[in-house]
């Protein structure tokens, strides 16, 4: 199992993972390099991790889009949000722009996800 460029290749599946893997219809089989390959997305990752242990690399990369993904589900539920960076625009933002452009920033990596304190969930 590897990720590269974006997409997760599994070889040597033997007969009931790949059953199990082709019924999420997330991953594909490539006839030519015989495994099976699909988008390195959140989804697929945290399926994989229910079914079997990640090597390291793989669960680091899990764990990295799953914090990602905690930071936008976070400033999507904030009352008043603050802008992460000084926007370049003339006019006051409102909330939901803010909010929105903060999510941007977190989901396309141009900021990272704020470190949650210790005793916090």
């Amino acid at each position: 199992m590897k990720i590269e460029d974006g997409c997760l290749i599994v070889a040597d599946a033997d007969s009931t993972q790949y059953a199990v893997i082709k019924s999420w219809n997330a991953m594909r089989w490539n006839r030519s390099r015989q495994w099976l390959e699909g988008p390195a997305t959140c989804e697929l990752l945290n399926k994989m991790a229910g079914l079997v242990r990640l090597p390291a690399p793989i669960e680091a990369e899990r764990q990295r889009i799953n914090g990602i993904q905690a930071a936008v589900d976070a400033e999507r539920m904030k009352a008043a949000p603050e802008p992460l960076v000084d926007y370049p625009v003339k006019i006051p933002l409102f909330q939901h722009q803010i909010r929105g452009a903060n999510m941007a920033l977190l989901t396309f990596g141009l900021v990272e996800p704020p470190k949650k304190e210790a005793g916090t969930l």
